[in-house]
């Protein structure tokens, strides 16, 4: 026999017949290398997290957003050194960069003065959900154009942190009309503000009146059931709804604490701080907000919230023809056009458990 002649591969192509099982690939390929280039491509362009706080004034909410961050997003005013109390709600936005490992975060905080503080406070959500749905059209306008830009400004609000006077009762009339509105159109994380003027026993019993009443009222805080996509997120967010309203403090200023500096409020019963546990609920705020749910509140407002505007805004306009993908749904006020959009949440959120599984 020739040496030359070599015995054909059986991954050749003269090897290969209709009855012969496909060759198989051994070895290394790189497949993993798309995850580095994920990392890469986001790294240079960066991430954008938009955050809305609602509640009364004197609830801390500037000091919380500084907290959040360990950054001054905002400069509190010392009480009785501010002006005066502003007539109609008013919402101020301001934007920063915040920078941390090589990862920039482009961040917005909405905060809302003048919620609540009025006598007559009918329809005082009205500029709220305005703002929202505002934000919701710009993004449209900026998809719906012939020619857009690749990477479209996101300035929608991803999350809304509704803060409840810390009364020790249960919420109030305002809190729950407000809720129902609210939860429809954007993701709301309620918290339990200045926790520390309750003891821990008022806290807890305080806690579970307000889930009583989110219940009673059907109102669907984040992170909601049917998110739950396999699992580890449904052990993971049970946890979490065990626990909300967080009750949670918030300070900007460090103190000395057995030869250690922590961020915390100075009383004259000793130092709160903030970071522990046993003194408040700030780190459980802090991880969903941040570390763990920070990417899926994105994606719920995109694929959730923002779809449910899309859908009313494209049939209010006649754009979608009348056929099986046709969406009949009933015209929705200005303010709250996403008011039918819990069933569609439902349904996107069980396609996807369909698809993963």
């Amino acid at each position: 026999m020739d040496p030359l002649r070599r015995s054909p591969s059986p991954c050749s192509p003269q090897a290969s017949s209709p009855e012969s099982p496909p060759c198989e690939m051994l070895g290394y390929v790189g497949i993993e290398a798309v995850l580095d280039q994920l990392k890469i491509k986001a790294m240079k362009m960066g991430f954008e997290f938009n955050i809305m706080v609602v509640g009364q004034s004197g609830l801390g909410k500037s000091t919380m957003v500084n907290t959040l961050f360990k950054s001054k997003m905002w400069k509190s005013t010392p009480p009785g050194l501010g002006g005066p109390t502003p007539q109609t709600l008013q919402l101020h936005s301001v934007t920063h960069v915040i920078e941390e490992n090589g990862v920039k975060l482009k961040l917005t905080v909405t905060d809302t003065p003048g919620f609540g503080d009025q006598i007559n406070n009918d329809k005082c959500w009205d500029p709220i959900l305005g703002y929202i749905n505002e934000k919701y059209e710009q993004y449209l306008q900026e998809e719906l154009l012939i020619t857009r830009q690749r990477h479209i400004p996101d300035s929608r609000v991803h999350c809304c942190v509704y803060f409840v006077p810390p009364t020790g009762h249960c919420l109030r009339p305002l809190d729950i009309e407000f809720l129902q509105r609210l939860c429809r159109t954007v993701n709301v994380v309620p918290v339990i503000a200045r926790a520390d003027s309750l003891t821990i026993e008022e806290r807890e019993a305080f806690r579970r009146r307000i889930q009583h009443n989110l219940k009673t009222h059907s109102i669907e805080v984040y992170p909601q059931k049917c998110f739950d996509e396999d699992v580890n997120d449904r052990i993971l967010n049970s946890r979490i709804r065990d626990r909300i309203p967080f009750a949670v403090v918030g300070a900007d200023r460090e103190h000395m604490v057995n030869g250690r500096c922590v961020l915390g409020r100075k009383t004259k019963w000793g130092i709160i701080e903030v970071e522990n546990m046993a003194h408040c609920e700030f780190p459980l705020l802090r991880d969903l907000l941040i570390r763990s749910h920070l990417q899926d509140l994105k994606d719920i407002t995109h694929n959730v919230h923002y779809e449910n505007y899309r859908v009313i805004r494209l049939n209010q306009s006649h754009v979608l023809p009348r056929g099986p993908g046709w969406v009949n749904l009933a015209p929705a006020p200005p303010c709250q056009p996403s008011s039918p959009g819990l069933t569609k949440v439902c349904r996107w959120a069980q396609d996807n458990s369909d698809e993963d599984s």
